[in-house]
């Protein structure tokens, strides 16, 4: 009894957002195993980050918190220190590092394989540089050639 008593206590230190956010969604810590369905056919209330299905009519309803204000409240949750009491988001920290890990930074060519597009000559910078490495590599062949044959029959200019 005293710890309900003590856990009273830190539930009336939170912010106020996030007391009425516990108040209306108790977590699943917290509950009986008995009401801790997903469903409201069970009647339990289902996750109101999500979109679900009303039981009756079978039409999707969208989630009772948006986007917006689903990352604020996991904001104050993770100040206050109760992120983890509250239910699944895609704005949770560990939703959040989960995705950053297997999609990466989401930035054009930084993926395996895939290149920046850039401009034109920024394109064409790795071909041309190769051939005039080649050029140049080809050029003590070319002095010799000029050499012996000199400048008034010279018909052959490097392309």
């Amino acid at each position: 009894m005293a710890a309900n008593a003590r856990y009273i206590e830190l539930a009336k230190q939170l912010h106020p957002r996030l007391q009425r956010f516990f108040a209306k969604y108790p977590p699943t810590q917290i509950l009986p195993s008995s009401t801790r369905t997903n469903t409201i056919k069970d009647g339990a209330t289902p996750n109101p980050f999500l979109p679900h299905k009303h039981p009756v009519t079978g039409k999707w309803q969208n989630p009772e918190f948006s986007l917006r204000r689903q990352a604020e409240l996991v904001k104050l949750a993770r100040e206050q220190g109760v992120e983890e009491l509250l239910p699944f988001t895609s704005k949770g920290t560990e939703e959040r590092i989960r995705t950053r890990v297997e999609e990466g930074l989401r930035v054009r060519g930084t993926g395996v394989g895939r290149s920046v597009k850039g401009h034109l000559h920024e394109r064409m910078l790795t071909t041309k540089m190769e051939k005039r490495r080649t050029a140049m590599l080809g050029m003590p062949r070319l002095i010799r050639e000029w050499r012996k044959v000199g400048k008034s029959r010279w018909s052959k200019y490097p392309r």
